[in-house]
This record gives C-alpha cells, sequence and structure tokens, in this order.
C-alpha cells in the first residue's frame, strides 16, 4: 500500500519520540506486521525554542518551525506534524509560508472530544500553552467548553513539565500532583482532561487520571497515520 511521507517538526525529545513510536508501532494494524510510513523528523535544540518563548517572541519560534519545514519538504514529506502543544502558538504565523500542510495538534484533539461526547474540557499543559489560545480557539469552535487550573496549579504543572518530563525523570509525585489538579477541574466540572504536553501521557493515562484523557501525542499520531494512508493530496 503506498502511503504518504510523514514529516515531524520535533521540539521536546520526549513528546518527539512517543510520537514517533505511536506512528511506527500501530502502522501495522493498517499496513501489516512491521510496516509504517515513510517518516523523517527534524528538531532544531529544545533551547532555541525555549529562548524564544521566554521572551515571548512568537516570530522567533515560527522562524524555527518553518527552518525545520523546509527541511522536511526537501527531505520528501508529504505533510507535517508538530508533537509539540506549546509552539502551535506560532503556527498561524506559518500561514502562506510552509512548504507543506500541517496537522494541528488541538485541532485533532478537539475532533476526539468531540467524537466521544465531551462537553467541558480541563486543559493541561506549560503555563506558555495554558495561558494561550491554542486550546480555547479548537474547542470553542467545535462548541466545547473548557477550563485552565489556577494559577498555583498551572505554576507547579509547568515546573514538573520543564524540569522533570522533558528531561526525561517520572516521579510517583509528580503522578500525584497531576492527579490532583485533574480532580480539582473534575470538582469543577470538566468530563474529560486535554494532556496538553506531549510528555504528560508518559506518566497520566486513563487509568490513573481522575478524568478520561486525551492523549495530545497518540492522538496527532493517530491522525497522522490515517492521513499518510489516504492519497496524497494535490
Amino acid at each position: 500500500m503506498a502511503t504518504q511521507h510523514i514529516g515531524i517538526v520535533a521540539c521536546s525529545a520526549e513528546g518527539a519520540a512517543l510520537c514517533y513510536r505511536t506512528i511506527c508501532t500501530e502502522a501495522a494494524q493498517l499496513l501489516g506486521a512491521h510496516a509504517h510510513p515513510e517518516l523523517t523528523m527534524h528538531g532544531h535544540s529544545l533551547a532555541d525554542y525555549v529562548a524564544c518563548l521566554e521572551r515571548g517572541d512568537l516570530a522567533g519560534v515560527a522562524a524555527l518551525m518553518l527552518s525545520s519545514a523546509y527541511k522536511l519538504a526537501r527531505s520528501g514529506a508529504d505533510f507535517l506534524i508538530c508533537p509539540d502543544n506549546t509552539i502551535h502558538q506560532a503556527l498561524p504565523l506559518l500561514q502562506g509560508r510552509s512548504p507543506l500542510p500541517w496537522l494541528h495538534i488541538a485541532e485533532v484533539v478537539a475532533d476526539a472530544a468531540a467524537a466521544r461526547g465531551f462537553r467541558q474540557l480541563g486543559i493541561t499543559g506549560t503555563r506558555w500553552l495554558v495561558d494561550s489560545a491554542v486550546y480555547p480557539d479548537a474547542l470553542a469552535s467545535r462548541g466545547l467548553g473548557w477550563l485552565r487550573p489556577g494559577d498555583t496549579d498551572r505554576d507547579e504543572i509547568d515546573r514538573l513539565i520543564m524540569e522533570e518530563l522533558v528531561p526525561g525523570v517520572f516521579t510517583p509525585a509528580a503522578v500525584a500532583s497531576f492527579q490532583r489538579v485533574i480532580a480539582g477541574l473534575q470538582a469543577q466540572g470538566c468530563d474529560a482532561v486535554v494532556l496538553g504536553c506531549t510528555e504528560i501521557p508518559l506518566i497520566i493515562h486513563d487509568g490513573n487520571s481522575p478524568l478520561p484523557t486525551l492523549d495530545s501525542t497518540r492522538l496527532l499520531a493517530r491522525a497522522a497515520l490515517q492521513r499518510a494512508c489516504r492519497p496524497a493530496e494535490s
């Protein structure tokens, strides 16, 4: 079966690796044993992205993403995904400039939430992501409600992501902190939670979360896999 070539714009290592691995392992269900679409990944240093985010330079984030996009286009990719929720803030700045189309991670998650019948979503992720309009815009466009954690919880989740999950440190204390924040969102009427950082699914899942989870990493990987198995768009 002919498939499209997936280009992955990587940002943080753990999230990008989980996305890549999900595509490769789940492709066998569609394509047969050991088969998966052609994949190419490019990533600039995470430190370069963090420096832009810390100074509020979304144009700088967009420039890094665009640089990866052109490298992946030259490698033969047909479309792009970015397994990093936070830097999707800069994706609108690439409109009309990107050499290839992108799948939008928040739109993929919002579609999955609507399909599963959820109505009010809690949003977790880095402080940059949670403070942004990335998920509120995607959810609202599908008639879904949303809620952010309080400031103290946002700061704690951000610290755990950047200081522990991104470097690959996974502890029971971090799991407990996420569970507490998600339980707070549940108490305020949320019926599901967006795992809006691609590392969060490494420690939080339906088996240990107070709310049903929307795993942004795997949902994006599965959407990319489904698109790759369709005929190339002209």
